[in-house]
This record gives C-alpha cells, sequence and structure tokens, in this order.
C-alpha cells in the first residue's frame, strides 16, 4: 500500500475557517484511503497545537514525515498555504511525486513510473 501525504492550507484568519481547512484535508484523506491508499494528513495530527509553539517546529515534522512517503496529494487550495507551497517544492527535490487529483493519484498506481513524469511537476 502507497503512503500519501495530504498538503493543504492549514492556517487561516479566524477558527472556523481554520477548521474548514481542516475538514478539506481530512475528506481527501478519507478518499484516498477508501481508494487504497495509507493518507498521512498533518493537519489532524497538530490541529490544535497551534500556539503551543512555533509555526516552524510543525512544519519542520511535517517535511519530514512527507520524506517517507511514497506520494503527496494536494488540497484544492494548497496554492494558498506557504507552508504547503514549501512542501510541494521539497517534494520535488526529493522526487516525490505530487498530485493535484485523487485520479491522477489513482492512474499513478495502475500506470506506475509512466504516469509518475508526467504527473511529478504540474
Amino acid at each position: 500500500m502507497k503512503v500519501i501525504y495530504i498538503a493543504g492550507k492549514v492556517r487561516a484568519s479566524n477558527h472556523w475557517e481554520q477548521e474548514q481547512n481542516i475538514r478539506r484535508a481530512e475528506a481527501l484523506a478519507l478518499d484516498a484511503w477508501l481508494a487504497g491508499f495509507a493518507a498521512l494528513c498533518p493537519h489532524c495530527n497538530t490541529r490544535n497545537f497551534q500556539g503551543a509553539g512555533p509555526d516552524g517546529l510543525w512544519l519542520q515534522g511535517d517535511i519530514e514525515m512527507m520524506k517517507r512517503c511514497d506520494a503527496v496529494l494536494t488540497v484544492e487550495n494548497w496554492v494558498d498555504s506557504e507552508g504547503a507551497k514549501i512542501e510541494v517544492e521539497v517534494a520535488h527535490i526529493n522526487n516525490i511525486p505530487v498530485f493535484h487529483s485523487l485520479e491522477e493519484l489513482k492512474n499513478w498506481r495502475v500506470n506506475g513510473e509512466q504516469t509518475r513524469a508526467t504527473s511529478f511537476r504540474n
């Protein structure tokens, strides 16, 4: 089973919007699980940690977990997140494929390396 890292926006201007960002990531993680992947959703891991330590600590830990994954799957609003943009760039540097839809991810699993080359830097 491939392990997939979910990358997306967490922080927001208020608690409600932040929770919506987390729930979008959770929903995508659930979809990935139901599609046969093991999804690592850092949004759930540090959901209530904001303010308990420096923000950079959470991102540093998330990147370490991501480096151990087979691929990255982005949440629809990932480009609005400085942290998610860093995660995607680190994935590229580490040759971890990045997918922007569950369909792309599923195609990669079916077609393997053939799909990887086209999906890597989208």
